[in-house]
């Protein structure tokens, strides 16, 4: 008999968090579902037993609402094998027209929010769970974690951060605790819920020019993205990803979301190609 997996998921109350919580308890596992408003998740609290399905309120802008949750997962189930850490929201507005405390507030959320649950997630997998069995950390990322996009600039950034830290936290950890870390980088899906996690900041005025991108991505967003994929696929690969024994570093999922990641890729290599030769001759010796 399979044992139920322990499922650790934050920004639980729609988007791919909701979707995760689903998936997970559809597949017979256990769900530990996070999120500011536990009352969003009355309708799924009534279908499962406390056995199955522990809400638990959490603001990832507060440590002590990480602690809490964290060993109360701990009090309530003994284990963590996956941690789903989505939660987050978008910010829509120019680089310039963009206030400084609203970015911050944002980067508190997407970055640090994300990074505080990593560094919770990974103490207990090493020191929570037995010596050896590790654990799982799916990091939500964006494929704009690695082509950032004019119009939600600020966004693009804390997703880049967010890339940032994962890749260090996972070269950085003993191969020997079995904790593996892969960076999710969904394209556009259409979730429930997407406008309730988007902020927009009124356009600057020097950037009235219809014709610029950051205006073609107000455009996109304000009026409700018609075409992606369905999230409740999107998790059940996210699902796999978690089971595979040598998960990838990064998981780029969606059409939309691999060709801009290789339209970056070429970039890169043909800015490297033109300019290589500059880095001739920069050598030098040190003096004996």
């Amino acid at each position: 008999m399979t044992v139920p997996q322990v499922w650790f998921v934050t920004g639980a109350s729609s988007g791919f968090g909701r979707a995760m919580v689903e998936y997970v308890l559809e597949k017979g596992d256990i769900a530990i579902a996070t999120l500011r408003k536990p009352q969003a998740l009355d309708d799924l609290k009534a279908k499962y037993p406390a056995s199955r399905l522990l809400i638990l309120g959490l603001d990832v802008t507060r440590p002590s609402d990480i602690t809490n949750a964290f060993v109360k997962a701990r009090e309530t189930f003994g284990r963590i094998d996956v941690v789903f850490n989505n939660a987050g929201y978008a910010l829509v507005g120019e680089v310039e027209g963009t206030p400084e405390e609203t970015a911050r507030t944002l980067f508190d959320v997407v970055f640090w929010g994300a990074d505080r649950i990593s560094r919770e997630a990974v103490k207990f997998f090493r020191e929570v769970n037995k010596p050896g069995v590790g654990g799982r950390l799916l990091n939500n990322s964006s494929v704009v974690g690695l082509n950032a996009y004019p119009g939600i600039g600020y966004y693009s950034a804390a997703k880049f951060a967010l890339e940032g830290i994962s890749q260090a936290l996972a070269d950085e950890l003993d191969p020997a605790w079995n904790i593996k870390i892969s960076l999710i980088e969904p394209g556009t899906f259409i979730t429930p819920g997407g406008s309730q996690n988007l902020v927009t900041v009124p356009a600057h005025a020097a950037y009235s020019n219809p014709e610029l991108k950051a205006n073609y991505t107000r455009a996109i967003l304000g009026g409700g993205a018609v075409i992606g994929g369905d999230p409740n696929k999107a998790v059940a690969r996210f699902y796999e990803l978690a089971h595979s024994p040598q998960p990838p570093l990064r998981f780029t999922i969606g059409k939309d979301a691999i060709g801009i990641v290789r339209e970056q890729v070429k970039r890169v290599v043909a800015d490297l190609d033109q300019y290589e030769s500059w880095s001739e001759g920069l050598e030098f010796s040190a003096r004996e």
